[in-house]
Parts: structure tokens; C-alpha cells; sequence
């Protein structure tokens, strides 16, 4: 009866769990909050049936903590575009930045009718995004507009859902449909940043321009075509997401399944609710997350006459601290993916590979973890190799990093000795050696024949003529 109390308390404390891995928490950072939940109402109503819990908060709020107890306060941060130079002493960008750093998300928002605050200036530049100089200018494009509501100004992007960064990499964003941006700011990621991942990117026909410079052309503008990120990701080292939707207005009720027209086209139904509902999965921790399970390796024996992963068979026992050099050996690691709201097996995306480094200071072996069972929630990788002829401290190594996939990167430790005075082969058994072998023989029995002839062959003695004369 006790147990089936506990289940049903588990059942329900899971239901009302929000879909992220992470946590439900959900911080709103709003200068007008009634005003918001009105323009928004769509997009709070579809985070709260996924479980979040959200909190409005004002951005100059002096009861306002990120941090309670050394702890977080919030599991993940929304910050709407505000109309003050500054974000307050709860949300300078030293806190925002320790609050990634303690495994938190945040997704920012930015829109052209607002300017940026100096805050978010500053915590942009520490992640090595750059935005224009001037705070008002905002992404033209004349040739993929909305020609229903932007016929003059051209500030009303309509663009195709993103399409995959690269052929190896999952695309959680893609989709049939068109997404509307209206009023977009300009993004510019720096080259030197491994961590920085374009989400969109513009058209080639678009570029970025200050509307208050009333001239007929732009010389320099600020980004043009491909250079301008709509929206942009960071994954931390340590797995946490921030994202900047650099057009907030794409999240109001107004532009979700609203009817829009490019030029020459007909008119579509636009997708902005489907987006925004993959983007805030996204950097909430609700997909692209990888689990680890087991990690095993053991001693092998390759048998021959078997094939597949029918001839490998497992010798002694699990996860030993010690090998020889030499030995072959198989390494098994569980992986999962974390998907909406449950576990599933994990599958590498086709022209990738999901590799083992057996390495001392540098790799010694690379080899590629193929899939070799598929369980309900997981998958299970392995490979065989055989142990190089170097002793020393290694360790097995899956070290796998990709574009919008949580870091993994599990180390086991182990010993590699050398051979033992009993364990090196016989003599007898090294080929190369029979040579030396039969000279060691040779010698042996040619000193026995010698000593045997010198033995048993006595000297021929003469017999004397006579008395010897003095």
C-alpha cells in the first residue's frame, strides 16, 4: 500500500512538472506587465500548459533576486525589450553572466522600437555579439516583405522557417511555413567564439539601416545579406543556453497565424506560433539535451569463428582499473536524448560520427562508436580495439560537441602495465628467434662432440729401438 501511495505521488509531482530538464521556473522581465500579458497572452498561455511556472517581474524591481541562498532563484529568464538605459542592480550583465554560468537559460528579446539598453549592450559584447552603433536601426528587406502591412517601409521580413546550420547537424527549428519579423535588430556574430551558433539568418537582399538618416541610399550599413543574424544562440561550457530573438514583436498574438504576402506571391498563414514554441523548447532545455547512462569497458576475447558483435565476448569483469598493453579491449556507453518530455534513443545524424579517444597527453587510438543495440529510452555505442604497446595513465574519452546538442564529455580513467616476467611469449614461439635458437643448439651439441672425440681418441704412442746412449 505504501508503494502505491509513493507511485502516486510521483505520477502526480511528474504532471505538473514543466517539459525542461531543467526546471520550471520561469522569470518574465517586463516594464508593463498588464500591457504584456494582453499583447502576449498566446505565447504565456502555451508556456504554462508545458508546465512553467512564470513570474512578471519589473527589470528595476528592488525585491528582485537571481540568487537566493547561493542557489538559483529562476530556472530560466525571458527579458522583453524596456524603454530605460539600464536593467537595474538585479540584471547588470556580471549577474546575467553568473547566471549562465550556474546552468541557467536566457532568452532575449530585442525590438527597433526600443533602444538597447547599455546593460544588454555590454553582456552582448562579453559573448562577442555586436549590435549597430546607433540604437534605432533595424533590418530592411525590399524584395521578402509583408506587402499587407509593410508596403512602404519594408520592415516587415517574411522568411522561410531555418533551414539545417549543416548536413551533420539536427535542425530543431525547420518546418514547413513562413515566420514574419517585424521591426528585426541586426546581429553580428564574432568569428573567434566556438560557442556561437546562428539560429536565422537574413536574406541576401536585406541589410540594416538607421531609419533616421533620411537618404535615398545607405552607404555603410551596419550588416548586409548573410552577415545579419535574426536570431542567435550561445551554448555555454557548460551546456547553458542564451538566445536573442532580435525581433520581440514576432512573439505577440498579432503576428501568430496572421495572413502576410511577399512581393509577386500569394498570400500564407504565418508560423510564428510554431516557431516560437520550437525556439523557447530549445532554450529552455526541452530538447536537443543528451543523457548519459552506462559507461562500461571490459577485457575481450575475439573469437573466430563467429561474426559481428557475436565474436566478442566478454573476459573478467567490468570497468577494471588495470590492463596490459596489448589487450583487447570494449568500451559500451548509453546514450539518450531528452525530446519534449521524454527519453528517446539517441541516433547520430547521418555524416556525423560519435568517436572514442583512448588517449595519454594525445590520442593514441580514434575510433568511431557504432551503434549496436536500441533499448525503449536509449542507445547503446561500442567499439574493440586493442590496447597500444605503451604503459602508462590513460583514459577512455567521449568528447562530443555540436551545434545545439547539450556537451558531453565522459573521462574514465585507467592503468595500462606492461607485460609480467610470465606473461612475455616463450621462446619457441617468436618465430624470428628460431634462428638464434638452433645456433644456441648448435653450439651445445658441437661442444659435446667435441668433448666426446677428445675423449675417446687416444693418441698413437711408438715403441723404443733400444737402450738410449750417452
Amino acid at each position: 500500500m505504501y508503494r502505491l501511495y509513493t507511485l502516486l505521488f510521483l505520477a502526480l509531482f511528474s504532471a505538473v512538472q514543466a517539459l525542461s530538464s531543467t526546471g520550471n521556473r520561469l522569470l518574465v522581465v517586463t516594464e508593463d506587465s498588464a500591457a504584456d500579458k494582453e499583447k502576449y497572452s498566446i505565447l504565456w498561455s502555451d508556456l504554462e500548459s508545458r508546465g512553467y511556472r512564470l513570474a512578471f517581474e519589473a527589470p528595476k524591481n528592488d525585491k528582485l533576486a537571481l540568487f537566493q541562498h547561493g542557489e538559483r532563484a529562476f530556472d530560466h529568464i525571458l527579458l522583453l525589450p524596456t524603454r530605460s538605459k539600464g536593467l537595474g542592480p538585479s540584471l547588470t550583465p556580471n549577474l546575467l553572466l553568473q547566471f549562465i554560468n550556474n546552468n541557467g537559460n536566457i532568452l532575449l528579446t530585442l525590438s527597433a522600437e526600443s533602444p538597447v539598453p547599455s546593460a544588454i549592450s555590454s553582456l552582448l559584447l562579453e559573448l562577442d555579439i555586436h549590435l549597430p552603433p546607433d540604437r534605432t536601426s533595424l533590418v530592411v528587406d525590399h524584395f521578402n516583405h509583408d506587402t499587407n502591412s509593410a508596403s512602404e517601409k519594408h520592415d516587415v521580413l517574411i522568411l522561410p522557417k531555418p533551414s539545417a546550420l549543416r548536413s551533420d547537424v539536427k535542425n530543431y527549428f525547420g518546418g514547413g511555413g513562413v515566420i514574419a519579423f517585424p521591426q528585426s535588430v541586426a546581429q553580428e556574430l564574432g568569428s573567434s567564439s566556438p560557442l556561437l551558433t546562428p539560429i536565422l539568418r537574413a536574406p541576401e537582399t536585406a541589410y540594416s539601416y538607421n531609419p533616421k538618416e533620411e537618404t535615398e541610399t545607405v552607404e555603410e550599413p551596419f550588416a548586409v545579406g548573410g552577415q545579419i543574424s535574426l536570431v542567435s544562440s550561445m551554448q555555454a561550457r557548460n551546456s547553458a543556453r542564451f538566445t536573442v530573438l532580435g525581433s520581440v514583436e514576432a512573439l505577440k498574438d498579432a503576428w501568430f497565424d496572421r495572413a502576410v504576402k511577399i512581393p509577386e506571391g500569394k498570400a500564407v498563414k504565418t508560423s510564428n506560433r510554431a516557431f516560437a514554441k520550437s525556439l523557447t523548447a530549445w532554450t529552455f532545455m526541452e530538447t536537443g539535451v543528451l543523457k548519459v547512462g552506462k559507461v562500461e569497458h571490459h577485457l575481450s576475447t575475439i573469437l573466430e569463428s563467429k561474426a559481428g558483435n557475436d565474436s566478442i565476448e566478454q573476459s573478467g569483469y567490468l570497468n577494471p582499473k588495470i590492463y596490459r598493453i596489448k589487450n583487447d579491449v570494449t568500451f559500451n556507453i548509453e546514450l539518450s536524448e531528452y525530446s519534449i518530455d521524454h527519453l528517446s534513443p539517441f541516433i547520430v545524424p547521418p555524416g556525423d560520427k560519435l568517436q572514442l579517444e583512448f588517449t595519454m597527453l594525445s590520442p593514441f587510438h580514434r575510433l568511431d562508436l557504432q551503434p549496436i543495440s536500441t533499448i525503449l529510452n536509449s542507445t547503446i555505442f561500442s567499439t574493440t580495439f586493442r590496447l597500444p604497446d605503451q604503459h602508462g595513465i590513460f583514459a577512455f574519452r567521449v568528447n562530443y560537441k555540436r551545434p545545439f546538442l547539450t556537451n558531453i564529455d565522459v573521462k574514465r580513467e585507467v592503468t595500462v602495465r606492461h607485460f609480467a616476467h610470465d606473461e612475455w611469449p616463450r621462446s619457441w614461439m617468436i618465430s624470428a628467434g628460431w634462428v638464434w635458437i638452433a645456433g644456441v643448439w648448435v653450439t651445445i651439441f658441437g661442444w659435446i662432440a667435441f668433448v666426446a672425440l677428445w675423449l675417446w681418441s687416444e693418441p698413437a704412442y711408438q715403441q723404443s729401438q733400444g737402450k738410449k746412449r750417452q
